[in-house]
């Protein structure tokens, strides 16, 4: 196990939440798609709106896929 997998397991257990339900590579590389075409802060905030969403009821996957599009096609957009 490494320092990730420990922290998640400590979090989730803090919130009594199921690691197995953590999809960590998607997160992660949301975070990174953000992070890399739109703007280092925005990474984890984006991580916590997948959160909210995927509590609300929203699909972790079409969650992660819109935002990694969105963040893709920013500057392509012209957004910045």
């Amino acid at each position: 196990m490494n320092v990730l997998d420990a922290w998640i397991r400590a979090a989730c257990a803090e919130l009594d939440l199921v690691p197995a339900d953590v999809d960590t590579v998607a997160v992660l590389d949301v975070a990174r798609d953000v992070a890399h075409n739109v703007l280092r802060p925005g990474a984890p905030v984006t991580a916590y709106l997948m959160g909210i969403a995927v509590g609300r009821g929203a699909d972790p996957a079409d969650v992660a896929a819109r935002l990694t599009a969105l963040a893709v096609g920013w500057a392509a957009d012209g957004q910045e």
